[in-house]
């Protein structure tokens, strides 16, 4: 079909999905004074009443299906009920994740029964809570999933009979199960595997010792993992339960030592080049806002063991409820304190303060690994570690590594990323925009609706010209990142470069908000990079990185620009507005760092935002240069059951620095997977892992938060 070339905006309906495909239209917008390039619309698949008459359909036959299915036993099993709404002002507020009367009123209205108050609480228990303040709706409300245990409820209250008898199911609103959900933390399901895997190894020892006497058993494998951020703590704890030799190699300091180095580099500009927001205990999120959404399934049994892990180390367990979930810095570093104890109680042992330098390789397959201390040269004491496997866990800052896997002939392919700018804006403004008269009861991170945030997509034409026309490719712009009541935050590694993000402590207290602002960038846009062969993206951002440092006047002075001067390519006068950012900002022209083309796709999608969130224009919103690692510009090639190196044998590269998650949890997941595959291989597991957690999300390592 084609698309006819007027000036217009796109309009972008935000995809709850990421499966569904947009459909398409154009919807003539006048930018007045801003760049009229033709941009094509997208919209996503409507929801509720607007829905189009296909999926009504659709949605009638597969609940029409549901209805006519038999459930067995009505006086046993579970109901969930999901979206029950309750009002914001009669909610207990964010921090209550218990059963009020309020909720109980929103039952009773599902179940048709008269008296809410006769509800025993004692029958449900809430699967997930969020806040849906929405302008379409008439009051902000906070919204629930609740299971139901139908044998206590008619214990508790037998009048209920009548009302569960009748109940019928609609999907994804009221769903019968007959057993309740309720996947186990990692710890206890290794220990379930282990008690099984025990009694298979002594019937196989009685066996062995029958045939031979002195037959020697195996000696335990020896894995090493590089690094420790989620995959590869997740992969040793995996690894270590199961009885592997595990060495957990991080090129940074444990957490206090890294807390101590961060705060020289705030106070006193001092930058450890392996010890800084980026590497260290943890990765480098543990210096961010902790943000525990995903978009590879929340309530999946992989996710769910992972922040059910996480609350075994000391994680609030509001975060198994939380529509949003996030811990913040102040909660991480002891978890990470507990985690880092658990590990050396399985006997792993855990070497700060080394770098890897290279790998051993013999007949295509890794038998060890060259490391040294961090705090010297690589080529200062060299040792090496004998193992029978890697399993490289690199955050995508660790750029030395894809250096030295190329030399290895190890298969990276690029991929996408995005790049852009952190804007910042005071936080009153953002809760106004999106609460209105509601924003009042924000407080500080302390009353009882949460710190507002936003996420933003819109989709811009992508192409060179300016034309438009069938197979055009679309560049999307998105916030990314997003840390209410945060503060913004150097994650150089290299004092040459300049490159910010955001973080924010638990309570999101701070008086501003930031979030980065990104546009998608492909291999067409590192032409000139391309002499690099697989790794020109990361020249590309390193190129960025450089004209930023250069453009903030050196000593990570960070360039800065008011968003209405961004948009009219000017730099005023007038001083610029307060910032987070501790180490100083420099009035610059940031509509001159990027090329052309990058530059207006985000210029258009401000002026997009602002339609969305109106006043997200304003004279108090600060652009800040640069932010370039959104995700890693390659990917390291892997099978997709075993987790090996497609081009090295016993080498498996996983989580964010591989190309195979965006986020903690993703990380997380990636790595406890992987960890189950490499003791398979290794004969340590013999179980079937998906029937526990369920089928591996296989990502494309192109991830948004």
């Amino acid at each position: 079909m084609a698309v006819a070339k007027i000036p217009s905006l796109l309009l972008f309906f935000p995809i709850q999905n990421p499966n569904l495909k947009p459909y398409r239209r154009l919807l003539p917008l006048d930018l007045s004074s801003r760049s009229t390039r033709s941009l094509e619309v997208q919209c996503a698949k409507r929801a509720g009443k607007q829905r189009y008459p296909s999926e009504k359909k659709k949605l009638q036959r597969i609940t029409r299906t549901l209805r006519e299915s038999d459930v067995k036993n009505r006086e046993d099993g579970f109901w969930r009920l999901s979206m029950l709404g309750v009002p914001a002002h009669k909610d207990p507020g964010k921090d209550f994740t218990g059963v009020s009367l309020p909720l109980l009123e929103a039952i009773a209205k599902v179940l048709k029964f008269p008296v809410a108050a006769m509800l025993p609480q004692e029958a449900f228990s809430v699967v997930r809570k969020s806040f849906d303040a929405r302008k379409v709706l008439k009051e902000a409300e906070f919204v629930y999933t609740v299971d139901m245990d139908i044998k206590k409820l008619l214990n508790l209250e037998p009048r209920t009979w009548d009302f569960v008898a009748r109940l019928e199911p609609k999907l994804g609103v009221v769903e019968y199960m007959s057993t309740a959900k309720q996947p186990s933390d990692l710890v206890s399901i290794l220990h379930d595997s282990r008690q099984v895997q025990d009694e298979v190894v002594q019937e196989d020892m009685f066996e062995t010792q029958n045939k031979s006497l002195n037959k020697v058993l195996p000696k335990r494998p020896k894995i090493a993992v590089i690094g420790s951020g989620p995959s590869g703590l997740f992969a040793s704890l995996v690894l270590g339960e199961l009885g592997a030799e595990v060495t957990l190699i991080e090129r940074g300091q444990p957490v206090e030592k890294r807390g101590r180095d961060i705060g020289a580099l705030v106070v006193r500009r001092v930058l450890q080049s392996e010890s800084n927001f980026c590497f260290g205990e943890g990765g480098a999120g543990t210096w961010s806002d902790g943000k525990l959404v995903t978009r590879i399934g929340k309530n999946s049994n992989g996710v769910q063991a992972v922040m059910k892990t996480l609350v075994q180390f000391g994680a609030p367990a509001n975060i198994l409820v939380d529509g949003k979930p996030h811990l913040g810095t102040d909660r991480l570093v002891p978890l990470l304190r507990n985690f880092r104890q658990h590990l050396k109680g399985l006997g792993v042992d855990i070497k700060f303060s080394t770098r890897l330098n290279d790998l051993i390789v013999e007949n295509r397959q890794v038998v060890g690994v060259q490391v040294s201390d961090a705090s010297h040269s690589p080529d200062f004491d060299n040792q090496e570690l004998l193992c029978d496997g890697v399993v490289l866990a690199v955050g995508h800052s660790a750029r030395d590594v894809y250096q030295m896997l190329l030399q290895h002939d190890v298969e990276l392919v690029p991929k996408d990323f995005a790049v852009g700018l952190r804007i910042e804006h005071p936080q009153e403004l953002i809760n106004r925009i999106q609460y209105s008269a509601l924003a009042t009861e924000v407080c500080n991170g302390r009353g009882r609706v949460p710190v507002a945030d936003y996420k933003v997509v819109k989709y811009v034409n992508g192409d060179h010209d300016g034309t438009t026309g069938i197979g055009d490719s679309f560049r999307s712009c998105y916030s990314f990142c997003m840390c209410p009541g945060g503060q913004v935050v150097l994650t150089s590694t290299n004092p040459l470069e300049l490159c910010i993000n955001g973080m924010s402590f638990s309570k999101r207290a701070s008086r501003w908000a930031n979030s980065a602002l990104v546009v998608t960038v492909s291999s067409n846009d590192f032409d000139s990079f391309r002499a690099h062969g697989p790794l020109a993206g990361l020249e590309f951002q390193r190129e960025f990185e450089r004209r930023a440092a250069v453009m903030g006047g050196g000593n990570f002075v960070v360039p800065a620009q008011t968003v209405p001067d961004f948009l009219d390519n000017k730099l005023s006068e007038t001083p610029l507005p307060p910032s987070s950012y501790r180490l100083g900002v420099h009035a610059s022209k940031l509509h001159e760092l990027f090329p052309s083309r990058i530059t207006e796709a985000l210029q258009q999608s401000i002026v997009m935002f602002d339609k969305e969130l109106p006043g997200f224009i304003s004279k108090d919103a600060l652009l800040h240069g640069v932010e370039t690692r959104t995700s890693s510009p390659v990917q390291v090639s892997r099978h997709a059951d075993t987790y090996e190196s497609t081009s090295l044998g016993r080498l498996y590269p996983i989580g964010e620095g591989a190309g195979y998650a965006g986020g903690i949890v993703s990380a997380a997941v990636d790595g406890m997977y992987c960890g189950f595959a490499v003791a398979k291989t290794l004969g340590l597991y013999r179980g079937d892992i998906e029937s526990v957690l369920g089928r591996a999300h296989q990502n494309t390592g192109f991830v948004k938060y």
